[in-house]
Parts: C-alpha cells; structure tokens; sequence
C-alpha cells in the first residue's frame, strides 16, 4: 500500500510539475488586442513542408477588419465550426463529452470538438499533432485567448488567419481565390461553401466542389439563418 501511495504522489507531483510548465511557458498572447500577426505557426510550418518537398512556398494572405467581412461568412463560420461561440469561454465542455462518447464508443478519434478559440491557438502557435500535451497545450492558450482579448476580436483573428487551400489563408484571400470578389462581398451560397471547406482545406476545393462539399454546404445554407454574428460597429 505504501509502494502504491508513493506511485500515485509521484505521479501526481509530475503531472503538477508539466501543468505547472506548460501554464508558464504560454505565449503573451495581448498584442494580438491591437496588432495583427505577421504569421502563424501554421504558415510556417506550411512553409517548412513545401522547403521540404524542394518546393517555393505559396502564401496569399491579406488582412480585412472585422466589418470588410460578409456576414454570411461570419454565420456560416459559426454554424460550420462552432454553434456555441458566444456562450463559451473557449472550451465547449458539452461538445468535448459527446465527442469522447462517440470516439470511445468507435474505439478511434472520429470527431473532434474544437472550439473557434482553440482552432485560433492551434493555428497561431501549435501544430496539427494529436498529442495529449499539446492538446492540453492549445487548451490552456484558449482560455487565455477568451480572458485577453473579445470575442469579436477572436472571431475577426480566426477569419483572417486559418488555411483555406494550399498556401491560402484568410477569408480575403480565400473570397479573391475562388470568386474573384473581397471577403465583403461574399453571397450566402458563396459563404456557406468556403465555411465547409474549412474541416480540410488541402481537400475539399471551392472552386471545384464535389459531392460532400455540396452537401455540407447545403447543410450550412439551411442553418446559418439561426446564428447571428454581432453588430458591426
């Protein structure tokens, strides 16, 4: 018995110690209140692949302030990747537990349940990797996200940040890549297709959408009328 409390408080002074490191090695994330990124970690590692593969790496990217987004786009962000935005704190707690039902049940990790915040500190400062630390990782830049910055300003980073194609990133970039037209000017259809590219955006092609594209976009169009963005400014 003395063998196993040992155990266990070793295993529980550890475990301290990594949340411990984890929490004090985070990224300052404040000036993102005020200053957009010049990258993300994302885009760099992109970058690295391409190198990789004897490639020049691709990046079309441009910045748009919150209110030179549709808000078609915005809704159908919100319905394809994160419904409860607005009453979370960065982590959905109720999706993560149907999440792990579904994948215990499966017996391998079929669904996720990122949140928009978390996807935003995946993308700025993570990796796409499954490792339970890094996952803890991402959580923990979550919260600090929601505490530091709005969620308007979280929304307005996310659109203007994640990969939408191969070295595409942003919804400005994404609108002119695939309509010819800014992200401001984007109809619901249009919308409503770039938001369900968003779950593989190195798979599914707006510009030549197959039959589950359609189909998530379809989805989408009939949902986005229940979700609101905020007022503009």
């Amino acid at each position: 018995m003395r063998l196993i409390l040992r155990v266990l408080a070793g295993g529980a002074a550890v475990l301290f110690a990594v949340v411990c490191y984890l929490y004090l090695t985070l990224p300052d994330v404040r000036p993102l209140r005020e200053r957009a990124p010049e990258t993300t970690a994302f885009m760099e590692l992109r970058a690295r692949e391409a190198r990789a593969r004897g490639e020049t790496p691709r990046r079309r990217h441009r910045w748009v302030g919150y209110n030179r987004i549709s808000e078609h786009l915005k809704r159908a962000v919100l319905v394809a990747e994160d419904s409860a935005f607005w009453e979370h704190e960065g982590i959905d707690v109720e999706q993560i537990q149907r999440s792990l039902e579904i994948n215990l049940e499966r017996r391998r990790i079929l669904r996720g349940a990122s949140t928009i915040t978390q996807q935003l500190a995946k993308n700025l400062y993570l990796s796409p990797s499954r490792d339970p630390l890094r996952k803890l990782r991402e959580l923990f830049i979550a919260r600090r996200l929601e505490a530091e910055l709005g969620k308007r300003r979280i929304l307005e980073l996310y659109l203007n940040v994640i990969e939408w194609g191969d070295g595409i990133y942003g919804a400005e970039a994404a609108a002119r890549a695939y309509f010819g037209r800014s992200a401001a000017s984007l109809s619901p259809r249009e919308a409503a297709l770039l938001a369900a590219a968003i779950i593989n955006p190195r798979l599914y092609n707006p510009a030549r959408p197959g039959g589950r594209l359609l189909a998530r976009q379809r989805l989408i169009l009939r949902r986005m009328r229940y979700v609101e963005p905020p007022p503009p400014e």
